[in-house]
């Protein structure tokens, strides 16, 4: 099994973990990981652009002079689309980019960007972080304390002040087991996650 250090908020080593293998060692598929970055930004876009075609402007329903006899070339209306205010051609309508993947291959793209986080040094593991108040200047304490520069914690559902602490940080962003996603481990640096976060991933993707 993968063996890595435990860190508490003050940076220092105060023990370390196992890793599942099957999570957190196995080999990177790319194919897949760039099928999920790719999911994850089609489902992001809004798709509510629009442009009116020629048959939605307003106007140009007469037309604009007769067919024949005045030496100018022929038209239909003052709308169709090389005319000023005219109609766009195949004009972009509101539509849903997202697609699906299956779990399994969503399953092993999370554990290929895991398993490369590891191998690359940039997994870290604290004891826990908890706060009894929301206080950003703690968090930014345990961010300088751990020397990171772009980290995405992973905590557990419940800890929401340290989620909130984190809000108004620069490059840092927080994130429960269940919200993880291969578009944000990829994006962050580092990643940083708890003891319990760490047993609630393997419980979740094992």
């Amino acid at each position: 099994m993968a063996n890595v250090d435990v860190y508490n908020i003050n940076g220092d080593k105060v023990g370390n973990i196992e890793l599942d293998d099957n999570i957190f060692a196995i080999e990177p598929n790319e194919n897949v990981v760039h099928m999920a970055v790719v999911q994850y930004l089609a489902n992001k876009r809004q798709g509510t652009k629009s442009a009116k075609t020629r048959s939605e402007v307003r106007g140009g329903g007469r037309k604009p002079w007769r067919q024949k006899g005045t030496g100018r070339a022929r038209q239909g209306s003052i709308r169709s689309p090389q005319w000023t205010g005219g109609g766009i051609v195949f004009a972009p309508k509101p539509r849903d980019y997202s697609f699906k993947l299956n779990k399994k291959v969503k399953r092993l793209a999370l554990k290929s960007v895991l398993s490369s986080k590891v191998a690359e040094g940039k997994f870290i593991v604290l004891d826990e972080i908890k706060f009894n108040e929301i206080k950003t200047k703690e968090m930014q304490k345990v961010v300088n304390n751990l020397k990171l520069n772009k980290a995405l914690f992973v905590l557990e559902e419940n800890n929401k002040n340290v989620m909130i602490s984190a809000r108004n940080i620069p490059n840092i962003k927080t994130a429960g087991v269940n919200t993880i996603n291969v578009y944000d481990i990829l994006k962050f640096d580092t990643f940083v996650i708890t003891k319990e976060a760490v047993e609630n991933v393997q419980e979740v993707y094992a």
